[in-house]
């Protein structure tokens, strides 16, 4: 059986002026990194805005567990498939972090026959546009630690500090750093932290603009720090606002890429969706709709993450409205819910898969609160029974949800038949009736505890006394109306991890919260998350490695 990395170095890619020919873009639309991938440019995006929007399925998942779900997988599988059948759909999906990719998690191209290429530029560099993050991230804080270096004139409030420093890699040393240290002029000492590039607040807002404009305005209303007074800094005031344009001028622009199908495919943008909203950027999802019949983007982790922050941030945001979700299970997945150790899962168990359906079945509920139709497919691995399968199927269409097996990973768009002819006839029959979980009216502390009730099925939120001081300050500051994120841990419904299947009245604690003013929600930290990951024992970097001939080994 041949690894993912070897079917994308033998795909037969196109040049990416033919994938554009595909969706009516001319060649002179296209700003090209290569001969594979290419950033849309403005003209185009402009010359689009007239033109009907498509419908827009977002694919979600159950909680991820070491069993695997394979989200990408599908999402880019059903494009495959839609694609064959003469519809014409474009996949949108975020771009992968390099911290996960030699950490533990791998890339995030898909796999198999249902991925993106060229998949090892893709999980690399790709387009820089994670590296120009980082730096307009790292420039500010470097003009707000020189500006109290240089005499403080805004009466900056050292310990007041809540900018971070990035780096998309997984570092933990650096979570919590002192920086100033040796002679004074070599700045003011004080603590400091670095985050993951992937969960910074300019991340959020590159993927939340509308435009270079937009993306302009939220950048100037970041809050940085508080001055001695208590009163916010914002970027704005610390004049580095135009030079972090100049280092995101090409970053905004999404990128088109395409499958080993040659199906077309928008990557860009990429916030985790356990610290951050998890979503593509905007940009590129109004893109899709406009240059295809469907539109099929995906968001991070389990849907209790992902798809919860798709619809109350990205969808409020952009006035987005889904057509369906599909959300994506495995039989080894819920057997594993049901308490089965990894090493036991390619055997039958019919009664662990009934123990662990109720993920599944918690994550159809929540969907459906959101007034979306909901197709569930099994990603199907070999070892799959038939008993185990048609339990799971007749367990959803016993409870009204739409069902259809997946084996795309094997067979490309071809093992994506059933689901994309289930997803069509959804579409066709049961029109979607949108709504928001909750309004904007509503106070931040009552958003957070509904989210926390009605998705994650907490009995109760408790909340650090310094978290509860901040939700008072952020809403005396005019914050109170905004959506929230919360950040949490993606292996169970609840912030325990170890808490798998379907937790119910569990007390969830909120520990910190902040504002991403410019991003436009309210962050709140649970249990014992962390924006900055380390490295396992045994990083995926160990395996990684270029031959003579320049060919890279060991990605996955």
């Amino acid at each position: 059986m041949k690894s993912d990395i070897e079917i994308a170095q033998e795909a037969a890619m196109l040049p990416i002026t033919e994938i554009g020919e595909k969706l009516g873009i001319g060649a002179e639309e296209l700003e090209p990194y290569g001969r594979y991938k290419a950033k849309l440019s403005d003209g185009l995006l402009r010359r689009l805005s007239n033109r009907p929007d498509g419908k827009l399925v977002l694919v979600t998942a159950i909680n991820p567990t070491p069993a695997g779900e394979g989200k990408t997988t599908i999402t880019v599988g059903l494009g495959e498939a839609l694609s064959r059948m003469g519809k014409k759909a474009v996949i949108t999906l975020r771009e992968p972090s390099l911290g996960p990719c030699f950490g533990v998690k791998g890339g995030a191209a898909g796999g198999g026959y249902a991925q993106v290429v060229p998949m090892e530029e893709l999980n690399l560099h790709f387009t820089g546009d994670f590296h120009a993050i980082t730096s307009a991230n790292n420039l500010l804080a470097a003009m707000l630690d020189n500006h109290i270096m240089q005499g403080n004139e805004l009466g900056i409030d050292p310990k007041q500090i809540v900018w971070k420093r990035c780096l998309d890699m997984n570092d933990r040393a650096l979570r919590n750093i002192v920086i100033g240290m040796g002679k004074k002029t070599d700045g003011v000492v004080r603590e400091d932290h670095f985050i993951i590039t992937v969960a910074t607040e300019i991340m959020a807002i590159l993927c939340l603009a509308e435009d270079a404009a937009d993306l302009k305005a939220r950048l100037s209303r970041m809050l940085v720090a508080y001055r001695y007074d208590g009163s916010p800094v914002y970027a704005e005031e610390l004049g580095a606002v135009g030079a972090m344009m100049a280092l995101l001028r090409d970053a905004i622009r999404p990128n088109l890429v395409q499958t080993v199908e040659n199906t077309p495919a928008l990557v860009h943008g990429g916030p985790f969706a356990n610290i951050a909203h998890g979503c593509n950027s905007v940009r590129a999802t109004k893109a899709a709709r406009k240059l295809a019949d469907i539109a099929i983007t995906e968001a991070g982790f389990g849907a209790d993450l992902g798809a919860e922050k798709f619809f109350n941030i990205k969808c409020r945001t952009a006035g987005l409205a889904p057509d369906a979700v599909v959300l994506v299970a495995t039989v080894r997945a819920l057997k594993y819910n049901g308490g089965v150790p990894k090493a036991e899962l390619s055997e039958e168990n019919l009664e662990a898969l009934a123990k662990g359906i109720c993920n599944l079945e918690k994550h159809m509920e929540n969907l459906r609160k959101f007034g979306v139709p909901v197709v569930v497919t099994l990603n199907r691995f070999t070892d799959d029974t038939d008993a185990e399968l048609r339990y799971v199927r007749d367990f959803c269409l016993a409870r009204g949800c739409d069902f259809a097996l997946s084996e795309v990973w094997a067979k490309g768009g071809e093992g994506g038949r059933e689901l994309a002819e289930q997803l069509l006839k959804t579409l066709e029959t049961k029109p979607s009736d949108f709504r928001l979980l909750y309004e904007d009216e509503l106070p931040l502390r009552e958003k957070i505890e509904t989210v926390a009730r009605e998705i994650y099925g907490a009995g109760s939120v408790s909340f650090d006394p310094q978290a509860e001081k901040m939700l008072e300050r952020l809403t005396a500051l005019g914050y109170g109306r905004l959506p929230v994120c919360i950040a949490k841990n993606q292996y169970s419904l609840s912030d325990d991890p170890t808490k798998l299947g379907r937790p119910e009245g569990f007390p969830l604690h909120v520990r910190e919260v902040y504002v991403s003013a410019g991003a436009g929600f309210v962050v709140a930290l649970t249990g014992t998350i962390i924006a900055m990951p380390g490295l396992p024992k045994r990083p995926a970097a160990e395996w990684i490695d270029v031959d003579d001939d320049g060919t890279i080994l060991g990605l996955f």
